[in-house]
């Protein structure tokens, strides 16, 4: 479903996540119902959220922007990919980004580095997080494709052409 035509067709429903993210992995579009993580360079309740089943939800990480650490590599998304997760959208960074655009996963983040996350524990799970002039809220959806990423209260139908 391209975001495109989620504007043209529902314009006033979507909201539009204004943040440059780089894409990774081997899927270049998804869509799902969020979940959402909140937590600043370290990623012990991510992790543990993609170590429930996904059922083709979408994870929001909101890492605070936060380029200095990675709080996503090859092994949290290989456990993203066998939970069965649509994809991961990252206010954050990744680390082995190479191994990562060659998976079989969305990976959706404002950048990389080689330094891994601190493993506190510190954050929230399941509250809404805003970035990007958006808010996402667990049970909402999220639309992403090589033009961006939208936000809407409920699953979206195009019309019939």
């Amino acid at each position: 479903m391209k975001t495109a035509d989620l504007v043209d067709s529902h314009d006033a429903e979507v909201a539009f996540c204004h943040l440059p993210f780089l894409s990774f992995g081997q899927i270049s579009s998804f869509n799902g119902p969020i979940q959402t993580v909140k937590s600043f360079e370290d990623n012990v309740l991510l992790k543990a959220e993609l170590s429930k089943p996904g059922n083709g939800r979408i994870l929001v990480v909101d890492g605070g922007g936060s380029t200095r650490l990675a709080i996503l590599g090859d092994i949290i998304a290989g456990i993203m990919h066998d939970n069965h997760w649509a994809g991961i959208i990252i206010n954050g960074a990744i680390r082995d980004s190479e191994e990562v655009n060659a998976m079989e996963v969305a990976v959706r983040c404002l950048g990389t580095s080689p330094k891994k996350s601190a493993k506190t524990g510190d954050g929230q799970v399941g509250i809404p997080v805003s970035f990007g002039g958006v808010t996402f809220a667990p049970g909402h959806w999220v639309y992403v494709d090589a033009d961006g990423v939208l936000v809407a209260r409920k699953q979206l139908v195009l019309p019939e052409e």
